[in-house]
């Protein structure tokens, strides 16, 4: 299902005890699928969601989804994975001209409520976050999926914005487990990959060789898409996904993490 932004976010729930609670085992998944256009140039969403159910992810989060443009037949991208893969979802969109609109989408089948969705501070092409808290049992676990800008001094205000209160330093993140999650066009060496990392742990920083790069799917060079965590959330492990048929859906591959909550 789609959901509308509430105007603010809702009070925090009376917290829980989770005393002798067991741990639970997700995988997470993240993946930029550039309009489902891939690599061959072909427009196809059912490609891509061929290349999540191959994965079998808990949570997932997309971006760069077309809805109702006219450059992808007016398919709303969202809705046709989420269907495919019989998932709910969440929407924003960071574009929205008329009834054209480009943003990034959260799916799972697990218990999950829309907490909020807005833009980020943009001098370039426009950009959001959407953030869903999801259900586990006692647990609360919350997830946050974005896109950052191409110009750095874009990613620079952006990565301020979501650490500040209104995300990251909100009363929930800094209560429950965290997950962020995107394509936030920044290298580990990079500014605004440091700013998120210096109060975030990155998933890859469990293995002693770092995984391949995400981006081109074809010739990888770059590691832009990133999995960060917070909290009780610990890494079992980490991969790239790059199977023909991944490095043919997107230009970016998919980036998945087993993590125990």
């Amino acid at each position: 299902m789609q959901s509308a932004c509430p105007p603010e976010i809702e009070p925090e729930p009376e917290p829980q005890s989770e005393i002798g609670a067991a741990p639970r085992r997700l995988r997470l998944l993240t993946y930029n699928v550039h309009s489902c256009i891939g690599t061959d140039r072909r427009l196809d969403p059912a490609r891509v969601a061929d290349v999540i159910a191959s994965l079998a992810p808990d949570i997932i989060g997309l971006q760069e989804l077309d809805v109702g443009r006219r450059r992808t037949g007016g398919i709303d991208q969202a809705h046709a994975i989420a269907e495919i893969l019989k998932l709910q979802y969440h929407f924003h969109a960071a574009l929205d001209v008329e009834e054209e609109r480009y943003g990034d989408a959260i799916l799972t089948a697990l218990p999950a409520t829309l907490v909020k969705a807005g833009p980020l501070p943009s001098v370039g092409e426009q950009r959001g976050a959407i953030w869903v808290e999801v259900e586990l049992g006692e647990k609360r676990l919350q997830v946050i999926n974005t896109h950052l800008g191409l110009r750095r001094i874009d990613r620079m205000k952006q990565a301020d914005t979501l650490l500040g209160p209104d995300w990251l330093g909100h009363a929930r993140c800094r209560e429950n487990p965290v997950v962020l999650l995107g394509d936030f066009n920044s290298i580990p060496a990079s500014r605004p990959y440091g700013k998120l990392a210096a109060t975030l742990t990155d998933i890859r920083r469990h293995r002693t060789a770092s995984l391949p790069a995400t981006f081109p799917s074809r010739f990888p060079l770059l590691r832009l898409d990133h999995i960060f965590t917070t909290g009780a959330v610990q890494t079992i492990s980490a991969e790239v996904v790059s199977t023909p048929l991944a490095r043919q859906a997107s230009d970016h591959l998919p980036l998945m993490a087993t993590v125990e909550v």
